[in-house]
């Protein structure tokens, strides 16, 4: 499955953005889905995921209350909605898919397949 990661930009802190992961391929319902981030001289760090079917879902302790994770199955795309934004949240923001196991998975290893990133930032 091939994955393209949109939305990204630039944001003032308070602010809103919709991150976009589509995919080709195959149909994304076969997947469990994820988000991670990755900001200069840091770790790729978890920001999110769901299961295939979109039941259960896991976000990071910075991001609970503040972001959403859903997919559209149909669409084959994957959504990450940031409101709230901090200039902590400023990352490339990476999507990816893998094979259904039943929990959420929130390590990278647990994924493999892998978008090219967007870049999100924002200002103070």
């Amino acid at each position: 499955v091939q994955l393209q990661a949109s939305g990204g930009g630039l944001a003032q802190a308070g602010g809103s953005l919709r991150l976009s992961c589509a995919a080709s391929g195959r149909t994304l319902g076969s997947y469990d889905m994820t988000w991670f981030r990755q900001a200069p001289g840091r770790e790729r760090e978890f920001v999110a995921a769901t299961t295939w079917s979109g039941y259960s879902k896991s976000y990071a302790d910075s991001v609970k209350g503040r972001f959403t994770i859903s997919r559209d199955n149909a669409k084959n795309t994957l959504y990450l909605q940031m409101n709230s934004l901090k200039p902590e949240d400023t990352a490339v923001y990476y999507c990816a898919a893998g094979p259904p196991r039943g929990v959420v998975a929130t390590t990278p290893r647990d994924y493999d397949y892998w978008g090219q990133g967007t870049q999100v930032t924002v200002s103070s």
